[in-house]
């Protein structure tokens, strides 16, 4: 009987150390429940949470527990290691169908949590081997961490937390104490709704070609990713260290200002992404603000005359920084001003001025779009300001790199692909549709919709509809749940029924553009891919 016992908490185990996987990496992605955004992922999954043969394996190690030391039991033995076994090869496959732009990164302190979870299921185990005579009360028990795997993770993050807070002070203070050790180095940070990455890659090649610029990698924009980079990243050759900066409340960005001593600042488009987190538009912008708030007075500033918010934000410090003004649409009260833009299939092309100086030049990227555009030119700002030339500020903005899934064309053998499927939001999914209208040929937009948006997702996203519906001549929607709102803005404004389609895998938007015959060149514009932790069911 006990052999039966020890084989149903071998399977039980085995089943819960792979579920603890997909745990680990929502807790990861929820950015290990900061501001309660694990617990509040959780509270919103409850199907992937509690799963219906879980809930069986639950009766079953009950009723064994119920019938043990009788025949009874044998005959659930069996019943229970199957089911768990079905189980874990369900969980297996359905993992594998994920489309997970940010796998599980296996860090320090993940594999600390590993360890910890590991622990709180072998302890039931331990204690049923020791304590026969209770060893069907422990096998129940472990069923139960089972279904609740994704609290028992949680937990081992509460019971890790006074570890990682003293490792989290370690590398705080070495992080500090290398940038104090460094008076020369230039740190520029940049933040905003989006466009953050984007920008940061630019100012980095516009950089670059007179200094040695490192920027954060990737998206790491947090207070745990700046520490990253500093220790790990930084060294006593590089002149420039840009840093971006994210933030989900008010308050965050000032914590990483304190952390790297910004001198100088971008302050991208400021708009509606996070917006259930922020709690409203004016957080928002106070939040996004706080950069040019913390700036010294001899620190330099750069903001979008363009966009409303930034105009009309009145700085509270007395003695700030110096605020240089870029602008497309604006034509006074701007230092750096693109206009004459051309858009098409290889690029953008686009005519700079500068404050002071009454020549006109011109600008050719491979980037796409007009927000593209205000990212290059407050590079161009801040790169005048360190004295680079103009010839050497051209031969940048042509050698900048596209960012990948940020509007980046990709060949197909039968259409184009303009690849924005990193984080949409509303500002930006409509630069993006703006970007497909200007493309010569037939145009398609592939999307799930926009989420993060709080109360007002379903009124952009309606939204959204509209504004595809005045260039697309055909839209995929993925996912019938959440691209609901798009639809009905699309049939408000007369968008032909028969050109869209409803799907629930983004894979079989590529049959369908396979498919299409034309003789134009077709343009697909992906916008958006959901965020891992999303989950429609």
């Amino acid at each position: 009987m006990f052999i039966c016992a020890y084989l149903i908490m071998a399977v039980i185990y085995l089943y819960s150390m792979i579920k603890m996987r997909r745990s680990l990496h929502m807790l990861q992605q929820n950015l290990y429940n900061e501001n309660n955004r694990y617990l509040k992922w959780v509270s919103k999954n409850k199907k992937e949470i509690y799963k219906n043969l879980d809930m069986f394996g639950l009766l079953f190690t009950f009723l064994f527990a119920w019938g043990f030391n009788t025949y009874v039991a044998y005959y659930f033995t069996g019943v229970i290691v199957l089911l768990y076994i079905v189980c874990t090869y369900l969980f297996i496959k359905e993992r594998k169908k994920d489309q997970n732009k940010k796998p599980l990164v296996i860090t320090s302190r993940i594999k600390r949590l590993i360890i910890t979870t590991m622990v709180l299921y072998l302890i039931p185990c331990v204690c049923g081997y020791f304590i026969k005579s209770n060893l069907n009360d422990f096998i129940f028990i472990l069923s139960i961490m089972a279904v609740l795997n994704f609290y028992v993770v949680f937990i081992a993050k509460i019971i890790n937390s006074p570890i990682e807070k003293l490792v989290y002070k370690y590398y705080e203070s070495k992080a500090k104490r290398k940038l104090a050790s460094m008076p020369n180095l230039k740190v520029i940070g940049i933040t905003g709704s989006y466009g953050k990455t984007s920008s940061k890659n630019i100012l980095a090649d516009v950089l670059n070609v007179k200094f040695n610029a490192l920027p954060t990698p990737k998206s790491l924009n947090t207070f745990n990713g700046l520490m990253i980079t500093v220790n790990n990243k930084l060294t006593k050759f590089d002149d420039c260290f840009i840093a971006e900066m994210g933030a989900y409340v008010k308050g965050e960005i000032n914590g990483l200002c304190e952390l790297v001593n910004p001198k100088y600042g971008i302050i991208t488009s400021i708009g509606t992404a996070h917006l259930a987190t922020f709690g409203s538009e004016k957080n928002i912008l106070d939040a996004k603000m706080e950069l040019i708030e913390y700036l010294p007075k001899d620190g330099i500033g750069v903001l979008n005359r363009d966009d409303e918010k930034q105009k009309s934000y009145v700085i509270k410090k007395k003695d700030h920084c110096r605020i240089l003004w870029i602008g497309i649409d604006t034509k006074d009260e701007v230092d750096v001003r693109a206009s004459n833009i051309k858009c098409n299939n290889e690029g953008t092309s686009f005519i700079c001025t500068f404050k002071g100086d009454k020549n006109k030049y011109e600008f050719h990227t491979r980037l796409l779009g007009k927000h593209n555009v205000y990212n290059i030119i407050a590079s161009l700002a801040l790169g005048y300001e360190f004295g680079i030339s103009i010839e050497k500020l051209q031969q940048a903005v042509r050698k900048i790199k596209p960012v990948e899934h940020r509007l980046e064309i990709k060949p197909f053998p039968n259409f184009y692909q303009i690849d924005d499927a990193y984080n949409s939001n509303p500002v930006g999914a409509k630069g993006a549709v703006d970007v497909l209208g200007m493309m010569d040929g037939m145009k398609v937009v592939v999307t799930p919709g926009m989420v993060e948006l709080g109360e007002k997702e379903e009124y952009y996203n309606k939204e959204f509809g509209k504004q595809i519906a005045e260039v697309a001549d055909k839209v995929i929607l993925v996912g019938a749940k959440k691209t609901k709102p798009i639809l009905e803005g699309l049939k408000e404004a007369k968008f032909k029924e028969e050109n869209i389609d409803v799907i629930n895998d983004v894979r079989e938007a590529y049959k369908i553009l396979n498919s299409i015959n034309s003789k134009k060149k077709i343009y697909a514009l992906f916008e958006n891919d959901l965020p891992d932790t999303y989950n429609e069911k």
